[in-house]
């Protein structure tokens, strides 16, 4: 989770995304780009103007989305643009990470045409449900750091606003088809009717890819569609109502695999990594003999996105736009669910289990037919008692292993509002309100049963334990967004709880420009409640952390609000100068508000503090422009939950889990450049670089827990231990990494018309990996601090010509790329934190390692890095190819 009008096919002359738009000025200093101009003057977008909004900004457009993103993901583009740094995650379709100034999307405000798309209970942003946007976006703009929107969003490190296109395009068409490795093909179809003479006008698209990625076993199946109708009765009032939606499934990678396994896996046994292994699928033999594959781990979704824009041109001093939306999703992410007794117990005497991980095939796939086997007959998670012989007790068992499918789904509904009156010729507001209700659904119910007859649920009290017998295909596509559960509650599983978040706020803006200065003062309050919802428990009867709870929690209203400023001042036609600075009170996500997934109030709950301050320089000229930023931010109170964590008990055993965090303190500063230079019109250079210095500012404390949300204790008998992270920098916060330098250098050359030949070095380092619970419990561990993975150097080549036909309106274009292009071997995010000095406690062969001898003693490194870590490479060698005709 691509429709072009003919603007579109305009081959590019820029590369790097910040060049995109300085190239533009280059060509005048003086008149902005129309089409952004347009989108300025109708609707609630905060769209940045060049040497007079003070923000460090960077601005693609689509002729460049169809030039260079092929089949990488629409975010991998902005990877040219300062302290940006996009990677593949873990690797599926859709699956992308970004980070921004060092904070990750959660903290990046995602915007379409204005409205907020951040998810309202926990900021996240897939972008598998946002596939469809390349074959609309008209304009991707990204402001680094507070930005220039006037909601109260958590843009602590940017904003990335996409721009779709509107229904009165001029008229025409395109076809397009887009072909790649790992079998990718895209195919599409748009159509433009323009505008009638009664101001109605219509634009659609709809567009089909499907495939895999560079990753074992990440097939996928992806379409988009987008509606939008106009109406312009007169000058004074516009319509436009948009539809757009991306409904997919693709088989993922979620975890990190350990670099020792990407390397006993590759079958070629050259002691190098298999960049292309997952450890998240196997295979089994059906009825007539066959190898079948099947994914563990996938996800589904449709999040269609309704808007209704209406534009009211007052007088020629006021204005209203109103937008109206609705935006419903629908689907979740799969994974496996139980394990088996093993006939053993631990030191505790309680019984040992294997989970999934345990039914391996010597080519690191999950044996099915052993699981198969297993459950052959059985009613999964059927409680059974056995008895310990050392110590008499008994203990309940539950074997099976299933594929469940957590459910995610939502409605959303919301409005935003603005109005703008301009007083005089240099002084004009505006104040508006954004008001939004979500309600979220999170459930579990079956995917697969793999082998077994049928799944019993224990946990929820309001029922008795009952047997689930019917499965959830996750390779339907939910198409209806209307929908509400998509099963009763006897057929879920694991756990049933609602979200439901009531979000109003006001905002407002004064500006003041004259001659060479611009200057804007804004501010937002706004009220976020939040409750929780628990279908499981039983209500006024079930105690949680030694309290009677409820079903529903009753609503927790946080306040918070955000003051923010800045002026730029145009020294001559050449140099400009510009500052900004802002702060912060904001409400923390929901999680936070009832930690653990329980239904008791955080007792020290408490709005994170954000303080933000930049200064930069812009140079612009008709040959060489250039800007400079110098940023810092301070983050206070920051709350934190990490999934999927794999932690040792005080008895030696593991299970996993997750972990809290709070009283985080984070400190953001760097320095970024980026320039265009163009010696001819048949040559230009592009650069950038960036470097910060992201740390932990004082400790922090953590707690963990098991998948039952049961307190674990990693130490002793205390479930809170202090993080010593004070100077630390400041790595990811799941499976990925955040690099504190980059650099890029672009070079484009036209050697001919309609003939356009680019190609990117690319250098990322400094990058460390993320912080874990575990490791920094330990003092030692806060003065060698994260992870530092290895620095690379990538290259990617493009190429694009335009074959013109007579009638002027009616060209082709082909076009070409290679990402990676000298197939570089490098580690894009890591997980964990094992140093080479760090001693193993069993050695390849499966022995203890008695000698304690270190990872670097023991040979076992992987380019200075140990191979017990959890790493994700990034992809070898791709490419894309694609042909279009406009007419």
């Amino acid at each position: 989770m691509k429709l072009i009008n003919k603007s579109i096919l305009t081959v590019a002359i820029t590369l790097s995304t910040a060049s995109v738009y300085y190239a533009q000025q280059v060509q005048d200093t003086v008149t902005k780009s129309k089409d952004i101009d347009e989108v300025i003057l109708r609707g609630v977008t905060d769209i940045a103007k060049d040497r007079k909004t003070p923000v460090a900004v960077s601005t693609i457009k689509a002729a460049q989305i169809l030039e260079r993103q092929g089949n990488q993901e629409l975010v991998e583009l902005l990877n040219t643009t300062p302290s940006v740094y996009a990677t593949k995650g873990g690797g599926g379709f859709g699956d992308s990470q970004i980070t921004m100034r060092g904070f990750e999307s959660r903290n990046i405000a995602v915007m379409v045409n204005g409205m907020p798309v951040n998810d309202m209970e926990g900021g996240t942003v897939y972008m598998s449900n946002w596939t469809g946007l390349s074959d609309v976006t008209s304009t991707m703009q990204v402001q680094r750091g507070l930005g220039s929107s006037k909601l109260a969003i958590a843009s602590v490190g940017g904003t990335m606003n996409f721009l779709t296109r509107s229904a009165d395009m001029k008229r025409g068409g395109i076809v397009r088809l887009g072909v790649g490795n790992n079998d990718f093909l895209k195919t599409s179809f748009a159509y433009n009717t323009g505008k009638s003479d009664k101001g109605w006008s219509t634009s659609f698209l709809m567009s089909r890819q499907a495939g895999s990625t560079y990753i074992q076993n990440t097939d996928y199946e992806s379409y988009a569609y987008y509606f939008a109708l106009g109406w312009e009765p007169n000058k004074k009032h516009n319509f436009q109502f948009t539809i757009t939606g991306s409904p997919q499934w693709h088989n993922q990678r979620t975890y990190s695999p350990f670099i020792k396994d990407y390397i006993t896996y590759n079958p070629d046994h050259d002691n190098t990594p298999d960049r292309t292994y997952n450890s998240d699928w196997g295979y089994y033999t059906n009825a007539e003999g066959k190898s079948v594959s099947l994914a563990n781990r996938a996800n589904y979704y449709s999040k269609p996105v309704m808007m209704l824009n209406w534009d009211w041109t007052m007088n020629e001093k006021s204005k209203l736009s109103t937008v109206l939306y609705m935006s419903n999703g629908r689907g979740g992410g799969t994974g496996d669910l139980g394990s088996f007794w093993n006939g053993k117990f631990n030191s505790n005497g309680s019984p040992t289990t294997n989970n999934i991980n345990s039914y391996r095939r010597t080519d690191g796939t999950y044996d099915y037919d052993k699981i198969f086997a297993l459950n052959n007959g059985l009613v999964a998670g059927t409680p059974y008692t056995v008895t310990n012989p050392a110590n008499g007790r008994q203990y309940q068992v539950r074997d099976g292993i299933i594929r469940r499918s957590s459910i995610n789904s939502h409605n959303w509904y919301g409005i935003l509002a603005n109005f703008q009156h301009k007083l005089n010729d240099n002084w004009n507001f505006s104040i508006g309100t954004d008001d939004r209700y979500y309600y979220g659904y999170h459930y579990q119910v079956v995917s697969d049963f793999y082998g077994a007859k049928g799944y019993q649920e224990t946990l929820n009290s309001n029922v008795a334990p009952y047997n689930v017998t019917k499965a959830y295909d996750y390779q339907k596509l939910a198409w209806n967004p209307f929908g509400g559960k998509t099963a009763p509650l006897n057929e879920q599983i694991g756990y049933s709880n609602d979200g439901e978040v009531i979000w109003y706020s006001a905002f407002g803006q004064v500006e003041y420009t004259k001659d060479k200065l611009s200057a804007f003062l804004q501010g937002s309050v706004s009220n976020q409640g939040y409750q929780r919802i628990d279908n499981f428990i039983k209500d006024g009867v079930t105690k949680q952390q030694g309290q009677i709870v409820n079903t529903k929690t009753g609503f927790k209203n946080l306040f918070g609000y955000n003051i923010k400023g800045g002026a730029n001042y145009n020294i001559d036609d050449h140099n400009n100068v510009f500052a900004n600075v802002g702060y912060y009170s904001k409400q923390p996500f929901m999680n936070s508000v009832y930690p653990s997934n329980f239904q008791v109030l955080n007792p020290s709950l408490t709005n994170e503090k954000i303080f933000s301050a930049e200064i930069g320089y812009g140079f612009r000229s008709p040959k060489f422009s250039a800007n400079v930023n110098l940023y810092r931010t301070e983050w206070k109170d920051r709350w934190l939950r990490r999934t999927n964590q794999t932690f040792t008990l005080a008895d030696n055993t593991t299970t996993t889990g997750y972990a809290e965090i709070s009283g985080i303190t984070e400190i953001h500063q760097g320095v970024e450049f980026d320039a265009v230079y163009r010696p001819t019109n048949f040559l230009e250079f592009q650069g950038m670089f960036s470097w910060g210095d992201y740390y932990y500012k004082g400790n922090a404390t953590g707690s963990a827990f098991d998948d039952n949300n049961n307190p674990l204790a990693l130490s002793g008998t205390s479930t809170s231990t202090t993080l010593y992270l004070d100077k630390v920098k400041v790595g990811g916060t799941s499976n990925n990494s955040i690099p504190q330098m980059t650099a890029s250098l672009g070079a484009t050359i036209k050697p001919v018309k309609d003939l356009s030949i680019f190609g990117t070095w690319r250098y990322v380092g400094k990058v460390y990996s993320s912080i874990d619970i575990a490791t920094f419990s330990n003092q030692a561990a806060q003065d060698r601090g994260v992870l530092q993975l290895p620095d690379f150097n990538l290259f990617d080549l493009g190429i694009s010509y335009k074959i013109r036909l007579k009638d002027a309106s009616q060209y082709f274009t082909i076009g070409a790329n290679v990402y990676n292009l000298f197939d570089t071997f490098y580690i894009s995010d890591a997980s964990t934190n094992v140093f080479g000095s760090d001693a193993p406690s069993r050695l390849a062969d499966g022995t203890n390692n008695t000698a304690k001898k270190t990872y670097e003693e023991l040979g076992y490194m992987y380019k200075g890095v140990a191979t017990d870590n959890r790493v994700l490479f990034g992809f070898g060698r791709t490419w894309a190819a694609t042909l279009s005709f406009n007419f």
